[in-house]
């Protein structure tokens, strides 16, 4: 396969990834050649975890946040500071070559970084990610909608997006003047605040048997090193979905689930509605002024 000025073998094309839905290691491939002039919007300058499966989805997997040495020396890469003083390099899929390569490799779902690699230390994302209960999607719909409206309120524009495994993750864009602590603590306040106002339906409980069927908000992705499913990734899962992003009226659907777009339906949708999270980067917004107005709230 040749990529502009980079060319790769993709070997063992044939072989069976995606059983339940018969998608071969050659098609996950030829997928990320597909979508990524839409994709690299939201990767690049970003560290790259690599969730590869060597032998498809029925083998188990692993993660791997070090550029392996014989990778080509034209992958992207980027090097980050990781604990012990220690320097580690880690994928950047900076071209559409660097996200077929790691395909090529197996990975699956690339996770990438909520900071860029010209300012690790400051994140230009913040995720609250959505985790329902057992009983179904409804009440995740509903949750992500009341973290709109109070995001909204806050002076935030805020994105949604089917993870493509159970939940869903609403993101706001940051102008990267805060730190991750900052983010981090901000993020925990929104998270309590909702809780405090709908404690039947949502909760900021870590431990499962005492979430008692709520939507658990999540805040533990804001942080430095931590990783999110990158939008349009495909997950390691039998029906290849996709991580998604959405336009919030899509949500309102009943029938929408967390795994309602796949490898073999995303491009349609694509083609009829564009991407949702296209402006996402010119919807960036400091949050000074959110941040005072969350206390003002918190003391009300």
């Amino acid at each position: 396969m040749r990529l502009g000025r980079y060319t790769m073998d993709v070997s063992n094309a044939d072989k069976l990834f995606f059983p339940e839905v018969r998608l071969t290691k050659g098609d996950l491939v030829e997928y990320y050649r597909q979508i990524a002039p839409t994709m690299l919007l939201h990767t690049r300058g970003r560290p790259v975890t690599m969730e590869r499966h060597p032998d498809g989805v029925k083998d188990k997997g692993f993660y791997q946040k070090e550029l392996p040495e014989y990778f080509p020396s034209w992958v992207g890469n980027v090097t980050v500071a990781v604990k012990d003083d220690g320097r580690q390099k880690q994928v950047a899929c900076e071209k559409a070559a660097d996200l077929v390569y790691i395909a090529e490799q197996g990975c699956i779902t690339p996770h990438v970084w909520l900071s860029r690699k010209n300012d690790l230390d400051k994140p230009d994302r913040m995720i609250l990610d959505l985790d329902p209960p057992d009983h179904g999607f409804a009440a995740v719909r509903k949750a992500a909608r009341r973290v709109r409206d109070l995001l909204a309120e806050l002076g935030l524009v805020p994105f949604v997006m089917l993870t493509g495994g159970r939940g869903v993750h609403v993101v706001c864009p940051l102008t990267r003047r805060d730190d991750f602590d900052t983010v981090r603590e901000f993020a925990q306040g929104v998270a309590g605040l909702l809780a405090e106002r709908h404690p039947k339906e949502l909760t900021t409980e870590q431990r499962k048997n005492k979430r008692r069927g709520r939507v658990f908000l999540d805040t533990g992705r804001n942080a430095y090193g931590q990783t999110a499913v990158a939008p349009y990734a495909v997950r390691a899962r039998p029906k290849a979905s996709i991580a998604a992003p959405l336009d919030w009226d899509e949500l309102s659907s009943p029938s929408l689930r967390a795994d309602r777009y796949t490898v073999k339906n995303i491009f349609k949708r694509l083609k009829n509605g564009g991407d949702p999270w296209g402006a996402i980067v010119r919807s960036s917004r400091s949050l000074a002024r959110p941040r005072e107005r969350l206390r003002k709230m918190q003391s009300a």
